[in-house]
């Protein structure tokens, strides 16, 4: 088996090759009555916020919000490798509702979740940390092709020819329909500078009660180091043959402005150059 095979186009969109092989059971997955969908473009806070939905959801029952890794509790709707139950095989085993996370973008989604008005919680990351994270998870998760230097894979990323494809199109597409539908959008930055407002925010948008009491204990079970030390959070189950640690760890820094050790002056401004045309059409900002 190529340990590290291309990838492949569905839809339009560039995506892991094993995820391909999958493609029309993700394409006819049967949303239900009462289910949450967490979305991202990769790396901007996928696992942090699965998490405190997670803990949100189970919070009275701790045994169940502490059964099993992330991927289990939180199946990822296009996941496939061998040797593994993909996403859909796991979703397909439980009854709605169920916590379903994914880094679709809008016009891929299976149509059901709009059909049964599925809630989604979408977060957004400023691209040139998610082109940071992005480039050493290539690395580790090596059911990726190989990133090949910085340079050649900061090419790859402002031409959308990483996995999911375009950056500004995936978060610019969520921020339309944000208020058409049932869509909560929140940004990493604003869960780094205050955790326990967009706690709040998430558990209003559920239906929960914030009391500060449960708002403080999610928070201290949420932060970066208590999940990167928890191994039901930070991926360590997971196979190597999917994800090698040795390589990086999945949870690396989970800060913001780690660009800035990384970007040449150079490729600082060449990216400036593309974040400009990518935003010139939406309101959506972000923060650097």
């Amino acid at each position: 088996m190529n340990k590290r095979p291309p990838l492949e186009v569905v839809g339009g969109m560039p995506i892991v090759g094993h995820f391909a092989e999958n493609w029309e059971n993700v394409q006819r997955f049967q949303a239900g009555e009462g289910d949450l969908l967490i979305d991202t473009y990769p790396k901007s806070g996928t696992t942090w916020i699965s998490q405190i939905v997670d803990l949100i959801l189970h919070h009275e029952d701790h045994k169940k919000s502490n059964v099993g890794a992330i991927f289990e509790r939180v199946p990822f709707l296009e996941f496939a490798v061998p040797d593994m139950p993909t996403g859909t095989e796991l979703l397909n085993t439980r009854k709605p509702p169920r916590l379903i996370k994914s880094h679709l973008p809008v016009h891929l989604l299976p149509e059901s979740f709009w059909q049964k008005k599925c809630k989604v919680i979408y977060v957004a990351r400023n691209p040139k940390d998610v082109l940071v994270s992005f480039y050493y998870f290539y690395h580790m998760a090596i059911v990726h092709p190989d990133p090949g230097t910085f340079e050649e894979f900061l090419q790859k990323f402002i031409e959308g020819k990483v996995s999911y494809g375009s950056w500004g199109d995936h978060v610019k597409d969520w921020w339309k329909i944000r208020r058409q539908r049932d869509v909560l959008y929140l940004f990493y930055e604003d869960m780094l500078e205050d955790p326990k407002r967009e706690i709040r925010k998430v558990m209003k948008f559920l239906g929960k009660d914030p009391s500060e009491d449960i708002v403080e204990k999610i928070h201290q079970c949420t932060t970066f180091k208590a999940m990167k030390d928890d191994h039901t959070a930070n991926y360590s189950t997971i196979p190597p043959s999917v994800m090698d640690h040795s390589i990086s760890p999945f949870m690396r820094k989970g800060t913001r402005g780690d660009w800035k050790r990384h970007l040449t002056v150079a490729q600082n401004e060449l990216f400036d150059e593309y974040y400009r045309r990518e935003m010139s059409d939406t309101d959506l900002t972000f923060r650097f």
